[in-house]
């Protein structure tokens, strides 16, 4: 499904990404933690190309886009048509209603009917729990409701992959579990999903690979049963210690 190959990305003098090297299989849910600064959301931003790494490759369904050059536009077309972002925060329209944000997608970029990406629409929003919503404007949703619409949103492009970037980071604790249920439901279909998150017990319970990164690196990749139990490598030990 995604095989990364020599990933590296700097910001200036700043290098972000050390040479990673990461495999993620078809219908495989793999969740990346670590301690902030150590490049997880740069990684899941580059496979969506939000960034463009500075070296390395990333091949996406035997897409391949090789960073030693310029990258052409039917690549980064490609990628972002292949993958579904969400971030941490909801970038839902102010001025569009729950339906109207999941349609808007489809509508412009794939060019669908109103009528058929209306339907479509309002089969995610049910999808999500949101089927009493279809008519709210953002801010009159709970950020867990928000960040539903979120997940719909990207669901209606029909990615390939998911990638979620600290999804829940944003949200008051009572509110993180409607998402997080969102996420295992997925997941229990098959979807692949990469997810970054700072939620180990989703990340014990769901995972079927966890990544431990820091500084730029991948430092240990496992299944959550070996990581959160016995963990290799001393530095995943220590970032353990503080949250077990």
């Amino acid at each position: 499904m995604i095989s990364i190959k020599g990933l590296y990305k700097k910001f200036g003098e700043l290098e972000v990404l050390k040479g990673i090297d990461l495999e993620v299989n078809n219908g495989e849910v793999v969740v990346i933690i670590g301690p902030s600064g150590s490049g997880k959301t740069t990684l899941l931003r580059c496979l969506n190309i939000l960034e463009v790494p500075t070296a390395g490759t990333i091949i996406l369904e035997g897409h391949k886009a090789d960073f030693s050059m310029p990258l052409k536009k039917k690549d980064v077309d490609y990628f972002k048509k292949k993958s579904g972002m969400v971030f941490q925060h909801y970038n839902l329209f102010p001025h569009k209603t729950a339906l109207e944000n999941v349609m808007e997608g489809p509508v412009i970029v794939k060019k669908e009917a109103k009528e058929v990406a209306r339907k479509k629409a309002g089969q995610l929003l049910t999808k999500v729990g949101l089927s009493d919503k279809f008519d709210f404007y953002p801010h009159q949703l709970s950020g867990g409701q928000q960040q539903r619409v979120g997940i719909a949103r990207a669901l209606a492009m029909e990615p390939k992959v998911m990638l979620f970037d600290e999804p829940t980071s944003a949200l008051d604790p009572e509110l993180v579990g409607e998402v997080l249920q969102v996420m295992k439901d997925l997941a229990n279909e098959g979807m692949t999903m990469v997810v970054v998150t700072h939620e180990m017990r989703f990340a014990k319970d769901v995972a079927d690979v966890v990544i431990f990164m820091d500084d730029g690196k991948v430092i240990e990749r496992d299944k959550p049963s070996e990581m959160f139990k016995n963990p290799k490598e001393e530095r995943t030990r220590q970032f353990l210690n503080l949250l077990l």
